[in-house]
């Protein structure tokens, strides 16, 4: 039996009232006079057995072993006695009671000296899951505080099978001894935040406080191929144990998968390279393949058959009699070392990895027809783990590597995996052999040409705050009318005070900008003086109580202040870089076919991207300055796309706000680093530290001699240096314009100087926009009246 301290808390009564109580209720709804009969002489026959009602002791169960039976009869058919392993079972005991005949004949097999316990576990886990019932049953709460229930019992061969119990609380009634016990929702609150605090649960459940009336049904599943299969996962990824071991277990457990006990198993591993058959993985393993030779070409070890199924078509290979199979093939190699380990039946299993042959899995027997294709979809379900059992050795020191890199630098960009590969290696040797715990160095790319990029919202910030101060308007406005239709009921001067307030709110907020001050004093008039006022109001009329009820559902549940327009902003913003985002991305995958290079992106109040390309970027392909000139004209083209993206998601969306695109060409090459305190790129030098300056400035710079930003809404700033750039861009433009993709207006503009950066220029084009094929190409003008239109 469980431990007692873990029923403490419960008085347990074994009563099967709760099972009468059904056969009456199913008594007034029958409508067959059969089946009326059938439950009129059981309640008959209960009548005659109140103890069934009343409830037994423990120590006399047996005595009454024939009444539980009939009154159990629906729930423990004779047709399934054969079929189910089922049982009932007084509360959270060991003590098992009308047991099928199937749970009968597994004990008897299981021999006189096996004890079931069910209850083999913690005694406080047996505790908590009693008194997880109780808060399910009386406090009605849906709360699983169970835990797994799996117990082992020998087959009559002494193999040892695996059951999963449930346990089934259906015909329990829980009764609350005193009020004194009776929990709060606090109370419960505070033990589910503490699961695991055994005096704190024993400190609400105390001795005796509830009454456990009835039984539980306790059904037992075969589970042993499930626990097989998961045993054999925990054993394959443990690699500290010798291969010895693993070989005894796996040969245990591939006993219980297949419930056969003379089975054994083997593995040999394949060079693909050589074509070889190897017993090198496993050096404790068995290879039956193989015999006493430790490796083998597989054209001599294979016959024709077994060759097509294996080497060819990565099939299993089922040899139900080896007997009857060595006489049918010339090449009896493989046959006849089997016939030398006396097998008589097998599955070769070929394992894969990328269309390539690692090894072969071997299931052996020494009967015939023990194993057979059926046998197969059984190794079907370990195959995975087996393949990465193998796979593992190979595998291990390049997880080790990879392992490195994301300790050292997080997540880096495919195109320059390699060199962090290379240092991992690099450093992965230098511990091996030192010891030392080697750091690992800055990785740098030499000459590289950056590209930047960014489409930004065009007044993000006030755009926002425009929205936030039109919800706080519309919730004065909201206010103002709930308390004008109050005084009609009641002329209280209070009302007329709290008009007054939001009446000189709605005009702050009217005449200036919102900021965190008056946003902040507007948040506590409603907490401390409207809110609770408001509550008063719904009872004066059904009118107030309905424009409560509208102001009240618009309301943020967190800030108590209205953002519908905010939100619908946001949402917006969220949309927009979302799109934007994923179309940059797609169009990256092709950029990459270019010439490979790094390539990162951001979300800000819009979406920025950073591209550095050169031949120390990659290693394997000679770079050409062309590429650099085709990267150039993507960009220019990506940009476009990102701008009628911007546009036409916002066919669906609740507001129209604009963007403002940039790409800044800077004319020399630079170098970079990957600063591993700082876990991000970043450039090298104060030469080139200019260009980082120019891109955290160059979008708020003016145009020379004026108050006009070089960023406006439908076109594309190109930020550049010298004539050279010049003329390259305005070649990439005319395409451009040819294609209808930009417009004619183009500028050629000077910039102010950004922090010490002299002789800035910019071309600037407006975008033509094709966000709907059917409308043909539209300017920027054009294109904000069709959007307009469509709200």
């Amino acid at each position: 039996m469980g431990n007692n301290s873990s029923r403490d808390h419960m008085i347990v009564n074994l009563t099967f009232k709760k099972v009468v109580d059904q056969y009456v209720a199913r008594l007034e709804k029958e409508d067959s006079n059969f089946k009326k009969l059938y439950i009129s002489s059981v309640l008959r026959y209960v009548d005659d057995h109140e103890e069934l009602i009343h409830g037994i002791k423990e120590d006399e169960i047996s005595l009454h072993k024939e009444s539980i039976s009939v009154l159990l009869s629906d729930l423990f058919p004779a047709a399934l006695t054969l079929n189910e392993i089922k049982a009932a079972t007084v509360p959270f005991s060991n003590i098992l009671f009308n047991k099928t005949e199937r749970l009968n004949n597994l004990l008897k097999d299981a021999g006189e000296d096996f004890y079931l316990d069910i209850m083999a576990f913690e005694s406080f886990d047996i505790f908590r899951m009693s008194c997880g019932i109780i808060l399910n049953k009386y406090y009605h709460k849906s709360i699983d505080l169970s835990r797994p229930i799996l117990v082992n019992i020998p087959d009559s061969k002494g193999s040892e099978r695996t059951y999963r119990v449930t346990y089934n609380a259906d015909f329990i009634d829980i009764e609350l001894n005193s009020a004194a016990y009776k929990l709060s929702q606090e109370d419960i609150k505070k033990l589910l935040r503490a699961p695991d605090d055994e005096q704190l649960w024993k400190s609400y459940f105390l001795n005796e406080s509830y009454t456990y009336n009835g039984f539980i049904i306790v059904t037992f599943t075969d589970v042993t191929m499930d626990a097989a299969i998961s045993d054999l996962k925990t054993l394959l990824l443990d690699s500290a144990q010798s291969t010895k071991d693993q070989t005894d277990k796996i040969k245990i457990i591939f006993r219980k998968i297949f419930n056969l006990d003379n089975l054994r198993v083997g593995f040999t591993s394949f060079d693909q390279y050589e074509r070889n058959f190897e017993s090198m993985i496993y050096s404790d393993s068995e290879s039956f393949l193989l015999g006493s030779n430790v490796e083998q070409k597989c054209d001599t070890a294979l016959c024709a058959d077994s060759y097509q199924h294996l080497i060819k078509d990565f099939e299993p290979l089922v040899i139900t009699d080896v007997a009857d199979y060595a006489s049918k093939i010339k090449n009896t190699y493989l046959t006849d070392n089997l016939l030398k380990n006396d097998i008589h039946s097998a599955i070769f299993y070929p394992i894969t990895k990328s269309k390539k042959l690692i090894g072969v899995l071997e299931i052996v027997s020494k009967k015939k027809f023990a194993l057979n294709s059926f046998n197969v979809l059984k190794i079907e379900s370990v195959a995975g783990y087996i393949k990465a059992a193998l796979v593992r050795t190979v595998q291990e020191y390049e997880n080790s590597i990879k392992a490195l890199i994301q300790t050292e630098c997080t997540s880096i960009h495919s195109s320059v995996q390699w060199k962090f590969e290379r240092e991992a290696r690099r450093i992965l040797k230098a511990r091996s052999r030192n010891s030392k715990n080697e750091p690992f160095k800055d990785v740098g790319f030499k000459d590289v040409y950056p590209l930047y990029g960014q489409i930004d919202i065009v007044g993000s910030s006030d755009a926002r705050n425009q929205a936030i101060k039109q919800d706080l308007i519309n919730q004065m406005d909201q206010i103002g009318e709930i308390f004008a239709s109050a005084k009609q009921y009641e002329q209280l001067p209070i009302y007329d005070q709290i008009s007054y307030r939001v009446s000189e709110y709605r005009k702050k907020l009217e005449e200036g900008s919102i900021d965190a001050n008056s946003e902040r004093d507007i948040i506590k008039l409603l907490k401390d003086e409207i809110n609770p006022v408001i509550k008063h109001l719904v009872k004066l009329s059904p009118k107030i109580a309905g424009l409560v009820e509208e102001y009240q559902s618009q309301i943020d549940e967190t800030s108590g202040v209205i953002y519908q327009i905010r939100n619908a902003y946001d949402n917006t913003v969220q949309a927009i870089n979302e799109s934007l985002s994923n179309c940059i991305d797609r169009k990256q995958m092709e950029a990459q076919e270019i010439f490979p290079h790094f390539f990162e992106r951001f979300k800000t109040d819009g979406v920025e991207h950073n591209i550095y390309l050169g031949s120390s970027i990659s290693a394997e392909q000679e770079f050409n300055v062309v590429y650099l000139y085709n990267l150039r004209l993507w960009q220019l083209q990506t940009m476009i796309a990102m701008e009628n993206q911007f546009y036409s998601i916002q066919d669906n969306l609740p507001s129209v706000i604009d963007a403002a695109s940039m790409i800044l060409v800077f004319d020399n090459t630079l170098s970079i680093s990957y600063r591993i305190d700082e876990k991000r790129f970043d450039v090298d030098g104060t030469y080139n530290a200019r260009y980082e300056v120019i891109k955290k400035r160059i979008d708020k710079a003016n145009i020379k001699g004026t108050e006009e930003r070089i960023t406006q809404k439908g076109k594309i700033a190109i930020i550049y240096t010298n004539k050279e750039t010049e003329r390259e861009y305005m070649r990439y433009i005319n395409f451009l314009q040819y294609n209808n993709l930009l417009g004619n207006q183009v500028e050629h503009l000077e910039l102010e100087d950004v922090q010490g950066v002299v002789g800035l220029k910019a071309l600037r084009v407006n975008v033509l926009y094709d966000i709907d094929l059917a409308r043909g190409t539209l300017t920027y003008d054009d294109l904000v009246k069709e959007l307009h239109l469509q709200r």
